[in-house]
């Protein structure tokens, strides 16, 4: 596979003024109970479909100490048998052998090492690893879910941007738990 089949994509849920997190990392928000009627119901065939496009994972550390979190509360671990790479500096506990904990160079790691393994490259968060790779130029694709909800304050889905990033829109949908969800391409 040449670096030019793979795609990288930023995804992550976020409320509607923009952050992934409370301050303090707690995103008990997520769990809203608003409906959209006119919107699309997700199916598992759809789920399936949509998951069986990413080929793996790329998370910061906190990113991956929430889902740890989540499992630990019986939610499961949303990232399925997929090669999951964690960014980080510090010794984390490793609860699946699909776990990988790198660090070193983001540019590297994307276009030597992933790009020419993976296809479906997602990168998952925290706010500081989605600034950081739309910053380098790493990313083909933006998806940004945002849920029906206002915080006023947190941790941002892109942190650390220091210049524009051009963006177009691809596709826009609504499902009836009322998440709207965004896609753009990265304009090169």
């Amino acid at each position: 596979m040449t670096q030019h089949d793979s795609r990288v994509t930023v995804h992550m849920l976020a409320s509607l003024d923009g952050f992934v997190a409370r301050k303090d990392g707690r995103v008990d928000w997520l769990e809203t109970q608003d409906t959209y009627a006119g919107g699309e119901t997700l199916t598992a065939a759809a789920v399936d479909a949509f998951l069986g496009s990413i080929d793996c994972y790329v998370m910061g550390a906190r990113t991956y100490e929430t889902a740890l979190g989540f499992e630990a509360k019986g939610l499961g671990w949303a990232y399925g048998d997929k090669p999951t790479f964690v960014l980080t500096h510090r010794t984390l506990p490793k609860t699946r052998e699909n776990i990988q904990f790198v660090a070193g160079d983001l540019s590297v790691l994307i276009n030597e090492q992933l790009r020419p393994r993976f296809r479906g490259i997602w990168v998952v968060g925290g706010g500081d690893v989605c600034g950081a790779c739309l910053q380098l130029g790493l990313v083909d694709e933006v998806r940004y879910s945002m849920a029906p909800v206002l915080i006023g304050e947190g941790l941002r889905f892109f942190e650390r941007l220091t210049r524009d990033v051009p963006l177009h829109l691809v596709e826009a949908k609504a499902y009836d738990n009322a998440i709207v969800a965004l896609r753009y391409d990265v304009k090169r």
